[in-house]
């Protein structure tokens, strides 16, 4: 067994329907004097179903399928985000997730601040995250601004600011919910660099893309996914053409 691997078995994770049918006070009104048509029920959505997936060390994973196929609950099953209703996922190596940058900003908080409030939240001690935070203040590039509130920044410092916590903390199991960018046009030179970086240190990528040039570029291994079931697995160029095929044929899953 390698040293970094990524073990699914019978992976069930569905969201309850009680979450959708819950009647609004209005509807509820509406409901009691029976006026307006009758509220149409949702059902359970099975998201993953009964899915088994060895991801090794080595291994760069491309996860596609249409909206709606189960990609990124897969993905934050796999950081556990998301409780699974049954089955198990076991990790071997440091995650790091890449798909919600604003995660656990507090905005009456300085950017200096808020990158000790993320590193905490993204599993970094104190010391591991002042060890990094010269590092993670200097690429961001927000010069005096670092010790102001948050709340004052424009929309590209902030997503410089993340970009910068989430690349510099880094980890061995790197699950990406498409590719990252960031900043303005110089920024983004800086930015696609330190992406190649991560992609080429970590043990184990997991990407869900829409762009399907960018998973055959970046991805050794891809599966193909519809209605949380796995479709197709192997190179990732050939589950990429019969994800094509599908969908130039109009039978996408």
């Amino acid at each position: 067994m390698s040293n970094y691997y990524i073990r699914i078995r019978n992976a069930e994770l569905a969201y309850p329907a009680t979450t959708y049918n819950a009647l609004t006070l209005k509807e509820e009104v509406f409901k009691f004097f029976r006026i307006g048509k009758p509220t149409k029920l949702l059902y359970d959505i099975h998201a993953i179903k009964n899915m088994t997936l060895d991801i090794n060390e080595g291994e760069r994973l491309g996860i596609i399928g249409r909206n709606g196929a189960g990609k990124s609950s897969l993905l934050k099953a796999i950081a556990g985000i998301y409780p699974l209703q049954s089955g198990s996922i076991e990790t071997s190596g440091k995650i790091r997730s890449m798909f919600e940058l604003s995660l656990g900003f507090e905005f009456e908080a300085s950017g200096r601040e808020n990158i000790l409030y993320r590193g905490l939240l993204l599993g970094e001690s104190p010391e591991s995250v002042r060890e990094k935070i010269d590092e993670i203040i200097a690429f961001a590039e927000l010069g005096e601004f670092i010790d102001y509130p948050i709340k004052a920044y424009s929309a590209g410092m902030l997503v410089r600011l993340a970009f910068s916590i989430s690349t510099t903390i880094r980890g061995d199991i790197l699950l990406m919910d498409e590719i990252l960018a960031a900043g303005d046009a110089g920024f983004q030179v800086k930015a696609q660099k330190r992406m190649e970086e991560l992609i080429n240190n970590a043990k184990i990528i997991v990407l869900v893309s829409h762009d399907l040039a960018a998973v055959e570029k970046i991805c050794n291994r891809a599966i193909y996914i519809s209605s949380g079931e796995i479709v197709a697995d192997g190179k990732a160029s050939d589950v990429v053409r019969e994800y094509r095929n599908s969908m130039n044929a109009g039978v996408v899953k």
